[in-house]
């Protein structure tokens, strides 16, 4: 570590920066209204004589063919939804069905507003590649109209001469199907029940039905039999009711979903899902995670927002095609800004996190699903963190220790980057902090959604050379590279 004397850290900011695009858009399920109005809309199509249906259907047909994949099959099962909608004994043709479904669909520009806290980890595949470079991924919060966050993805290799290279993304963006067979483990969706305080005779019955494993139809078929048994007193009835709504919503809360391996990344989209997340998916840590076999997955853990609650939530992939989520549970698993260690420390998982909105502090759990304790590991000190800190992505494994980028808000609600390191055995000891940023807001950064802003959700460490992504004034996304020894040796 150095002697305490704050030092200038030679910071290099890539010439590389993306923008957000309102053209990559997302076809999406299009709700104009309650079902008596939306019936009233099929009526009025349903009217329109049949030799204008082909003309008006050949018109959309050709105003959108090249911004979306399977344009009919998309009209025919937004129509399949509708069904119960039409018009009893309706003779429908097939030109009247996707001309119906045309209706109920909408586009939905991600990036209209901005596309930022960009998170960065090594690609799968590492193959095929120049000397001295290493391909990534580059997970993206891209927000659009309503402020509604999702999770888009870039790929690029960054060359031994540090030069970044982002490919160029797909414009054909769709989201994944959801895995309809996905599987609970009895025991712990037990434990998560017990955990929300669902601990009750009835949700023991319902369990007893379920068996060590069990999916979303053998769960919604328990929880309507033991609604429907009588072995419980009636005056419970309404309380089963609320324990039976609130058991399903945390199984729909853990879920799997699949791209289509011919998807390009760049067009796979994570868009929000369930109802913690109606109002965004945000600011997503995504690291590469060592099993204790050896074998790397990923993981993210991000934040669930429904427009009044942020819940910390976790996303798991080993390939950036199948993506499990998973609910946290427990006391400590709250508020933002949480970030996974890449492997076990002392036989547990790690956890940076911030429950206070101002402090950083460590938690260990025996299961990532579970978070029950933390301990504080620092509070804001320097003058321009007073307001809070917390961490800008996963720690990095050095020789030194573990490197933690942090954010650090100061007068005029500014956000810098800083750093500090934790012991390798025992992350609880901080052996080392910058007491000045390293990375501020630059001039030419300071205008955007949120104005001086300099944010990062996970770098990658690459031959000695830290890769910062990082988000400028949460609007646009650029780059920096710094040198791991200058880091340590400011340190104090």
């Amino acid at each position: 570590m150095g002697n305490g004397t704050a030092l200038a850290i030679p910071l290099k900011r890539s010439k590389t920066i993306l923008r957000p695009d309102p053209s990559r858009v997302l076809l999406r399920q299009f709700d104009p209204g309650d079902a008596q109005r939306m019936s009233g809309i099929i009526k009025r199509i349903m009217a329109v004589p049949e030799a204008q249906v082909g003309a008006l259907l050949e018109q959309v047909s050709a105003d959108f063919p090249q911004r979306h994949l399977n344009l009919s099959q998309r009209f025919l099962d937004r129509f399949e939804d509708l069904e119960e909608l039409l018009p009893d004994d309706a003779a429908i043709t097939q030109q009247r069905r996707l001309l119906i479904g045309s209706y109920f669909l909408s586009e939905y520009s991600l990036e209209s507003a901005a596309l930022f806290s960009p998170s960065m980890v090594p690609h799968p595949d590492q193959t095929n590649l120049p000397p001295g470079a290493v391909r990534f991924i580059l997970s993206l919060r891209a927000t659009g109209e309503g402020h509604i966050s999702s999770i888009t993805f870039r790929s690029g290799i960054v060359h031994s001469d540090l030069r970044i290279e982002v490919d160029p993304p797909g414009s054909l963006l769709t989201e994944p199907r959801q895995i309809a067979n996905t599987v609970y483990e009895g025991p712990l969706f037990q434990r998560k029940l017990w955990e929300l305080g669902l601990e009750s005779d009835f949700t023991r019955r319902v369990l007893q039905r379920l068996g060590r494993s069990f999916g979303l139809t053998t769960l919604r078929d328990a929880l309507a039999a033991e609604l429907q048994s009588s072995d419980h007193a009636h005056g419970e009835v309404g309380e089963d009711q609320l324990r039976a709504q609130s058991i399903w919503m945390l199984a729909r809360s853990n879920y799997e979903v699949q791209f289509d391996p011919e998807q390009d990344l760049s067009e796979r989209i994570i868009f929000p899902s369930t109802p913690s997340q109606r109002n965004g998916i945000e600011d997503a840590r995504f690291v590469r995670f060592r099993k204790d076999d050896g074998e790397f997955v990923y993981f993210a853990t991000f934040t669930a927002y429904d427009g009044r609650v942020i819940m910390p939530e976790l996303l798991e992939t080993s390939d950036f095609l199948r993506f499990r989520f998973i609910s946290l549970n427990g006391p400590e698993a709250e508020n933002k800004g949480m970030a996974l260690f890449p492997r076990k420390v002392n036989g547990s998982y790690a956890m940076i996190s911030r429950q206070d909105n101002e402090n950083i502090f460590l938690m260990r759990s025996d299961n990532v699903h579970f978070w029950n304790e933390r301990q504080l590991l620092l509070k804001p000190t320097f003058p321009w963190e007073l307001v809070q800190i917390g961490n800008c992505g996963s720690p990095i494994e050095t020789d030194a220790g573990w490197l933690v980028l942090s954010h650090g808000v100061g007068p005029m609600r500014q956000y810098c980057i800083g750093a500090f390191l934790l012991d390798l055995k025992h992350p609880s000891r901080v052996i080392g902090r910058l007491r000045e940023p390293m990375m501020t807001p630059e001039p030419s950064e300071r205008e955007g959604y949120v104005p001086n802003v300099v944010y990062s959700c996970g770098a990658l460490l690459h031959q000695g050379e830290l890769i910062i992504p990082y988000g400028l004034a949460d609007h646009a996304t650029g780059f920096a590279t710094i040198a791991l020894d200058d880091v340590l040796a400011a340190m104090s």
